[in-house]
C-alpha cells in the first residue's frame, strides 16, 4: 500500500469509529420486553370483577392543538410548521385538563406526550399533567416511543421523547414496555427513527385475578402499510394470548387505521 494511503485510511477508519461512537451515545435502543417503573400508591383501590369501566384514549399531539400543519403531517414532508408555540401547548394543557376532569374516565390511555423534547420546549408534560389531575389518577405508567438526544433531521435538529402514558383511578400491579416492529431502514436512519410499543398495564382484581389494559399508537400509513400490518399482527399474537388464558383486556390507541369501509 502507498505510504500516503495508510494515514488516510487510518483517519477515515479512525472518523467512522468515531461517528459511529456518537450515534451511539446519542440514541436510544430498547429491549424487546422491559419492565416499567410505576406510580401507584397502595392505597389506590382495587378494581371489583364485573365492574364497568369508562375509558378514555386520546392522541394529544404533544399539546400543539389544532392550528398546525406539521412537516410530518404531509406525505411529502412538506408541511409549513416546524413546532407549537409555548402559548398554544399552554392553552392545551388546560383543554387536555378540563376535558379528562369534566369526563372522569377511569382510565386515560394518552399518545404523544413529550419530555424533554425540543420541538415542546423540552417540557414534562406528564408532570405538567399529572400536577392537575393528581386528585383523580393516583396510579400512571410511562413508556417511550422515540427517544434521542439529537436528531440529525433539519426539521428536528434536536432532542425527541415522545412517550405513551396511562393514568388510572384503580391499582396497577405492574406494567411492560413491548417493543412492536419498527419500520424499514438503514442502520444509520434507524437509530434515529421512533419505536412504537405496546404499554401493557395489569391491573389486580379484589379476587386475585387481573385485567390487562394496553395502551399504543402505530405507524402512520404508508404506500403499502407494510410495517403497520406486521405492527397489527404483533399485537394480535398478545391478545390471543390473553384469550386462551381467560384474561380480560382491553387496548385503546391511536391505531392511524380508518373504519372499515373508509
Amino acid at each position: 500500500m502507498p505510504r500516503l494511503l495508510r494515514p488516510i485510511l487510518s483517519g477515515l477508519l479512525l472518523l467512522a469509529a468515531a461517528l459511529a461512537s456518537l450515534i451511539y451515545s446519542v440514541t436510544w435502543r430498547p429491549d424487546a420486553k422491559e419492565v416499567l417503573a410505576l406510580v401507584c400508591p397502595a392505597t389506590a383501590p382495587v378494581l371489583v370483577p364485573g365492574q364497568a369501566l369508562k375509558v378514555m384514549t386520546w392522541n394529544v399531539q404533544y399539546l400543539a392543538g389544532k392550528r398546525y400543519v406539521f412537516w410530518y403531517n404531509l406525505v411529502d414532508g412538506s408541511g409549513p410548521d416546524l413546532r407549537p408555540t409555548r402559548e398554544d401547548m399552554a392553552f392545551s394543557l388546560d383543554e387536555v385538563s378540563r376535558v379528562i376532569r369534566d369526563e372522569q374516565p377511569d382510565l386515560v390511555l394518552l399518545q404523544e406526550l413529550d419530555e424533554n423534547a425540543k420541538a415542546s420546549d423540552y417540557q414534562d408534560q406528564l408532570a405538567l399533567l399529572q400536577e392537575r389531575l393528581v386528585d383523580l389518577y393516583p396510579c400512571s405508567t410511562q413508556a417511550f416511543t422515540w427517544k434521542a438526544d439529537f436528531v440529525p433531521d433539519w426539521h428536528i435538529l434536536g432532542s425527541v421523547g415522545r412517550k405513551l402514558v396511562t393514568l388510572s383511578r384503580y391499582q396497577i400491579e405492574h406494567a411492560e414496555r413491548l417493543q412492536l416492529p419498527v419500520a424499514e431502514a438503514n442502520i444509520i436512519s434507524r437509530q434515529f427513527q421512533p419505536k412504537p410499543a405496546l404499554l401493557v398495564n395489569y391491573l389486580p382484581l379484589n379476587d386475585g385475578g387481573q385485567i390487562v389494559a394496553i395502551n399504543t399508537q402505530f405507524d402512520a400509513p404508508t404506500l403499502d402499510n407494510s410495517n403497520l400490518l406486521l405492527q397489527m399482527q404483533a399485537t394480535g399474537v398478545l391478545l390471543d394470548k390473553f384469550e386462551s388464558q381467560g384474561t380480560p383486556w382491553l387496548i385503546g390507541g391511536d391505531f392511524n387505521l380508518l373504519p372499515i369501509g373508509q
